[in-house]
């Protein structure tokens, strides 16, 4: 019988450090992209590729996240007696039913291994998905609706993949290629962090999995990996051992690196210009920059 992936795990536990001073008192995770929250991008791709529950894993500070999808009484009050309906539409967009969130803590930092495990009674026996709101993807089709496809299609467990130049696959999971079909990649399994000129590949894992129950059997080892954390990309590898396949995804559309200022920037000013409402004065501003600095030189 074919399972279908309806669980969805947001590991949200992260300091976001590198966005200090900003996240000392806001949760990196509802910093906002235009005028939405990062997670925001996460749940929305999540829902329209079919996810019904969605479990955040958080650690302490982290309520102004978890507020974030709650209902606002007042202010949907406030603008129904404005009458600013599309407003209203917009800010019910964001409301979750209850019951669809649950949130789980993970005390200590030990890795994304070790927060995907925290979240192991809620998944039970069933396939699920990992997302890294981090990671945000524009795409026509959502990446993990794609991902969802490929799975009702392989069954086994599946990551996102991008080609990364060599000088920065030692920040990535890489991935040890068995068959190369094109958008589906069937592999050996990963490396996670491999030192320069040690990949094994140049496609490395970014932040969509969907996965089998097997893996959070492997995480139970509690085994730690590269950079002393509990890594998934090792659990991952270790039920491809176990006789799982481990497939590679080349997805279709644009990966933005938010969990970096200048990929945050990026996406920003990239998101900013696919707005019909934005795109004709930001464009006169970058042009005026432009044209700026070329008069400067």
């Amino acid at each position: 019988m074919r399972k279908k992936v309806t669980k969805a795990i947001f590991p949200v536990a992260g300091l976001g450090t590198r966005f200090l001073p900003a996240t000392k008192s806001v949760p990196k995770e509802i910093m906002t992209l235009v005028d939405r929250p990062l997670v925001q991008y996460a749940i929305d791709e999540a829902r329209e590729a079919g996810i019904k529950d969605f479990i955040f894993v958080t650690s302490r500070g982290k309520g102004a996240l978890e507020d974030y999808f709650d209902l606002a009484p007042q202010l949907e009050q406030e603008l129904r007696r404005k009458g600013k309906d599309d407003l209203l539409k917009i800010l019910k967009s964001t409301n979750m039913d209850s019951g669809q969130i649950a949130y789980v803590r993970q005390h200590k930092p030990l890795g994304l291994g070790h927060a995907v495990w925290c979240a192991r009674h809620l998944i039970g026996n069933e396939p699920f998905a990992v997302m890294l709101p981090d990671d945000v993807i524009a795409a026509e089709k959502p990446c993990l609706a794609q991902m969802v496809e490929a799975f009702a299609e392989t069954q086994g467990n599946i990551v996102a993949a991008m080609e990364v130049p060599e000088e920065k696959t030692s920040s990535y999971g890489m991935l040890d290629i068995k068959e190369d079909k094109g958008r589906i990649i069937s592999t050996k399994g990963m490396v996670e962090k491999p030192k320069l000129g040690e990949a094994p590949s140049n496609l490395a894992v970014i932040g969509r999995y969907i996965l089998t129950p097997t893996v959070l059997k492997m995480l139970n080892k509690k085994r730690a990996g590269a950079g002393g954390e509990i890594q998934l990309t090792d659990a991952i590898s270790d039920a491809r051992e176990a006789g799982e396949e481990v497939y590679g995804y080349r997805f279709e559309g644009h990966r933005f690196d938010c969990g970096s200022k200048s990929g945050f920037l990026q996406a920003t000013v990239s998101f900013a210009l696919a707005r019909e409402d934005l795109r004709d004065d930001l464009r006169a501003f970058l042009n005026d920059i432009l044209y700026a600095e070329k008069a400067a030189q």
